[in-house]
């Protein structure tokens, strides 16, 4: 039996990408307020705290994290604490239209880490597909201008976007090989927290080195806080859940699809918030962004 998309289905699965290009978005208007790396470990803290009253037995003795810790210390290094502070680090140089098209070569990156290091199998429309999704990427960061290429004209944001993806593929075919204890499989609540609590650690980590090798300064105000709740509550927990949930009643194929709406989302929301007017070569490099990953996937 083939899983239909409802329209609650629907809904669950564009939640999450809306929510993810608003963070990008936001990201990039507190850019000037907080640095990356303390803005991502302030985020999860706030995550960290809001999820403690719903799963706090996770840090009990005895808790099935501590058996687990160092699957779960990996989990929160690639997911909370990489790539989080990756894509901060990337929209301090570049602009949120261009780090979610970058992020959208997601399925190319997960197909090479899956080949070189999880032994999986690859097709040749896989590797057609890559291709054209590659070339979405190269069309962004040649600014739509391909002799640019030969000068490979970069802003660090590019590549901190890059080296993200690359952090969340592996993050994310650890996740096909599930490992978890009984307590916590099948839990979000507990599976998250017990993520974030290691990813807070690794967060710290690369906040005391940013404090110590740099002059970072907060601006603290109210349009920050809100901002904070935002990250902690909205990209980091409600998608989450409503991702995991739409995953569930669709399949993983069918939403991966819903998550290249991230670009589109925060292209309107750079132009009506930021005064980024989206280009003729962010559509073009979307449209075979998506042509790749669609190519690749069918049967």
């Amino acid at each position: 039996m083939h899983p239909r998309i409802t329209l609650p289905t629907a809904l669950l699965l564009t939640v999450p990408p809306l929510l993810w290009a608003g963070n990008a978005v936001v990201g990039r208007m507190v850019h000037a307020w907080m640095p990356p790396m303390t803005l991502n470990l302030v985020r999860w803290s706030i995550a960290l705290v809001i999820l403690l009253p719903l799963a706090g037995w996770v840090l009990r003795p005895g808790s099935g994290l501590w058996a687990s810790w160092r699957r779960f210390a990996l989990l929160g290094l690639l997911g909370v604490g990489l790539y989080n502070s990756l894509q901060y680090l990337a929209l301090q140089s570049s602009t949120p239209i261009n780090v979610t098209l970058v992020a959208s070569s997601m399925p190319v990156w997960m197909l090479l880490v899956g080949a070189l290091f999880f032994s999986a199998r690859v097709t040749r429309k896989q590797v057609i597909g890559a291709v054209l999704s590659i070339a979405g990427v190269l069309l962004v960061l040649s600014r739509g201008e391909w002799r640019q290429l030969l000068a490979m004209h970069l802003v660090p944001g590019d590549l901190f976007m890059i080296a993200a993806t690359i952090s969340w593929s592996f993050y994310s075919w650890l996740l096909t090989h599930p490992k978890e204890p009984k307590d916590i499989r099948g839990n979000w609540t507990a599976f998250l927290l017990a993520q974030i609590v290691f990813g807070v650690m690794w967060s710290g980590v690369f906040t005391a080195g940013e404090w110590a090798v740099s002059d970072p300064h907060v601006v603290w105000s109210w349009p920050l806080a809100a901002a904070l709740l935002y990250i902690a509550v909205g990209p980091a927990i409600i998608a989450y859940r409503c991702w995991g949930a739409g995953v569930q009643r669709a399949g993983p194929t069918i939403a991966g699809f819903f998550s290249n709406l991230t670009p589109l989302f925060a292209a309107m929301m750079s132009s009506a918030f930021l005064g980024e007017m989206p280009h003729l070569y962010h559509a073009a490099a979307f449209a075979l962004i998506v042509g790749g990953i669609v190519f690749s996937s069918r049967h």
